[in-house]
């Protein structure tokens, strides 16, 4: 049973940790320093897409006391975003909303899921493109709009997967955008930012991005335009090097974006563990003119093994040494240089869509867009009903409930989430709760030829057996 989270409805003058950052051309702004910010984050979705199900009564932004657990650690890495992709607008987000904003950390949103009637098909989108589809993704909206972290939402995600599905797919990617960017400006207090996430399908890749960057007829307010591009790439493997990764072509290609470009996925696991020497490229000279930053994919271990940190069914958790390997790539960054940089301000124009955008011979190359389904226009202009809503509220208690081990199997002492100043956004050193207690290696070895550490390893076994039990993990582990 999940202890109690106190939590106190303040009302809606409540100072915010985070400033609401703005978009400027292709940067995303703060506007109290001018500055560009660089998206240092991590893909969050425990149990990943296949858990997620609306009768479980949970996502992963609905319960307090795991958001508490989840957003200290990632505070103790320097992180400032997080990408979340299955949520339920019919749940309550405030706790774990507030909770990461204090931490000084962004939401980025995917509006979808992996539902029947929660997200754009790309076999045949038409038939996914109706209006009680478009009432679930104008809910998210609704139920995260409210609060001053929510970045961005991500209109769909790697629809376009395969070069066969270029040909009937872009159309509705941008009328998708069209609809939900409509309803932002009609029921939103600010502009929240809505774009595309893209699968890494080189040979589709840069038309996907010129046609939905583009403007019709010039028009560089039209709504069918994405405001920001994603990119889930892993081709970046191991040790590897900005020309051999092919990192240069992405910023070659992408160059004359007039959109925020940034990596919302990254991470290649072909090699374990991984050591995260693409964090120094993206965040370096090479690609911060062009790119934005990125997400790491990603926090928890699920069965494809991309995982930092291993989380239990008792709520506990593990620290994997990819959280350790990653936490120091992101030490070695000048953060103060990082964020303090000056957006362009000779920024590339969105060019005007036509057909000699598009070098793929079977890539949809009209922009005659789909007309909005039926009821949508009134969905729109009234809004739905019921609405969700959102706001920030105050954690009595910032102190994590559940235990915490670190890639040796200490226990974690003292962690907590350490709540930030107005305006202030998280980077390495605003948490080392979760930065010391770690005597593993950090390239992963464990010293076994090492005849004087037989004694300290076989005590360690010696504990296995009760700390497995204990956690409900699989019995192979008392074997490790």
């Amino acid at each position: 049973m999940l202890l109690p989270c106190t939590l106190v409805a303040l009302g809606a003058t409540l100072a915010a940790a985070v400033t609401p950052l703005e978009l400027r051309g292709n940067a995303f702004v703060n506007p109290d320093t001018g500055n560009k910010f660089q998206i240092v984050g991590i893909d969050y979705q425990i149990n990943g897409s296949a858990g997620y199900n609306p009768e479980h009564g949970y996502d992963p932004l609905s319960i307090p006391e795991v958001c508490l657990r989840d957003a200290a650690l990632m505070q103790a890495m320097g992180v400032n975003a997080l990408r979340v992709y299955n949520l339920n607008p019919d749940l309550n987000h405030d706790a774990c909303a507030s909770i990461f904003n204090a931490a000084g950390m962004y939401m980025l949103l995917d509006v979808n899921s992996p539902l029947v009637g929660e997200s754009l098909t790309a076999f045949e989108p038409w038939t996914s493109y109706y209006a009680s589809y478009l009432n679930r993704t104008f809910a998210i909206v609704e139920a995260f709009k409210n609060y001053p972290n929510t970045l961005l939402f991500f209109s769909a995600n790697e629809v376009i997967d395969h070069p066969r599905t270029v040909e009937h797919v872009p159309p509705y990617l941008r009328a998708l955008t069209r609809d939900i960017k409509s309803y932002v400006a009609k029921h939103s207090d600010r502009r929240i930012p809505v774009g595309y996430s893209a699968a890494d399908v080189r040979s589709v890749l840069f038309d996907t991005w010129n046609y939905l960057q583009c403007a019709i007829d010039g028009d560089e307010d039209d709504m069918s335009r994405i405001d920001l591009f994603g990119l889930n790439s892993y081709s970046w493997c191991g040790d590897s090097d900005f020309e051999r990764s092919s990192f240069v072509d992405l910023v070659d290609g992408l160059r004359n974006t007039s959109v925020p470009v940034f990596f919302s996925e990254y991470g290649c696991n072909q090699e374990l563990p991984r050591l995260f020497t693409e964090v120094g490229s993206i965040y370096g000279p090479n690609m911060t003119d062009v790119f934005s930053g990125g997400l790491v994919y990603e926090y928890s271990e699920e069965p494809h093994n991309y995982g930092l940190v291993e989380v239990f069914d008792n709520k506990s958790a593990h620290l994997l040494q990819d959280y350790r390997t990653l936490a120091d790539q992101f030490a070695q960054l000048d953060f103060e240089e990082l964020q303090g940089a000056s957006p362009d301000s000779n920024m590339p124009r969105p060019p005007t869509c036509s057909s000699s955008l598009i070098q793929t011979s079977t890539f949809h190359s009209n922009f005659t867009l789909p007309d909005m389904p039926p009821g949508v226009k009134e969905l729109i202009e009234d809004g739905i009903s019921p609405k969700p809503s959102g706001r920030i509220i105050e954690i009595s208690d910032w102190d994590v409930p559940f235990t915490v081990y670190d890639t040796n199997w200490e226990p974690i002492e003292n962690l907590a989430v350490n709540p930030l100043d107005d305006g202030e956004v998280n980077r390495p050193g605003n948490n080392n709760a979760g930065g010391s207690g770690s005597d593993s290696p950090s390239d992963g070895s464990d010293d076994d030829d090492d005849d004087d550490d037989d004694d300290d390893e076989n005590a360690g076994l010696s504990l296995r057996p009760a700390l497995a039990i204990a956690l409900g993990l699989p019995a192979a582990l008392l074997f490790l």
